[in-house]
């Protein structure tokens, strides 16, 4: 098991950890800051520094899986190529520092939350989506047209308001006696736990709820945080699916 160490802090950069395994897959520590590929989001990468100051890079995290494919509690930091002989020398228990690139971290934050304020723009269900450093893609399940220019100054309203953005959890009760908070129809909250980690926009006080849903991805604190984000695109993907594209403004 992993101990997960950005579900609470995403601004976290790097945390001291210990190897707990090496396999093909790559390398689990049982503690990281990396976030691994889910819920449409990119995994992170970054380096694992060992006490020596040798480094070894990791392209990419995933959820670790059994010799049967299911998934498990591990999360796996993939080593870029070109490092088997380091990787090879490594061992369970070895002392690591797990430091993540932030910059990579911190655009796809901006856009994981941006998206959510889209949800909000757009009120429909979200058939698929896709999370990366230089772009986000939701698709909504919707027949009407959509304008670009009117999508992308109704999210820069939103993200000057400085709405706070609060992790929460809710009981898999609570999520079933309100099933609209689940915007996706291909991503599903996980369940087993007895608790579904959630991500509120606003809604502090008397201020306006934006957007309240079950989420395992990271994002900024504060809607101020994102910057210039604008729709770069929208496509028809099919008869009854808009795409919409969201960038960074050159």
């Amino acid at each position: 098991m992993t101990h997960d160490l950005f579900r609470q802090d995403a601004y976290l950069r790097e945390c001291s950890a210990h190897i707990t395994a090496v396999t093909d897959a790559g390398i689990v520590l049982d503690r990281t800051v990396f976030y691994p590929l889910g819920g449409g989001q990119a995994g992170d990468s970054g380096v694992l520094v060992l006490e020596g100051g040798t480094a070894i890079t990791v392209a990419d995290t995933r959820k670790g899986k059994d010799a049967d494919g299911n998934p498990t509690s591990a999360i796996v930091h993939v080593p870029a190529p070109g490092q088997e002989d380091r990787v090879a020398q490594l061992t369970a228990g070895t002392a690591v520092t797990a430091r993540i690139d932030w910059e990579r971290r911190h655009r796809m934050m901006r856009l994981h939350t941006t998206s959510h304020l889209l949800c909000h723009v757009v009120p429909q269900l979200v058939n698929g989506c896709s999370i990366t450093p230089d772009y986000a893609r939701l698709d909504f399940a919707m027949t009407d047209p959509l304008d670009k220019e009117q999508l992308t100054a109704a999210i820069a309203t939103l993200a000057a308001a400085a709405h706070p953005l609060t992790v929460a959890s809710i009981s898999d009760e609570e999520l079933d006696a309100n099933p609209a908070l689940v915007k996706s129809m291909s991503v599903q909250p996980p369940r087993g736990t007895g608790r579904i980690r959630t991500i509120r926009i606003g809604g502090e006080g008397d201020a306006p709820l934006v957007d309240l849903q079950p989420c395992g991805g990271t994002h900024v604190a504060n809607t101020s945080e994102i910057g210039d984000i604008v729709v770069t695109k929208i496509e028809k993907k099919s008869a009854t699916t808009r795409r919409v594209v969201l960038g960074f403004a050159l």
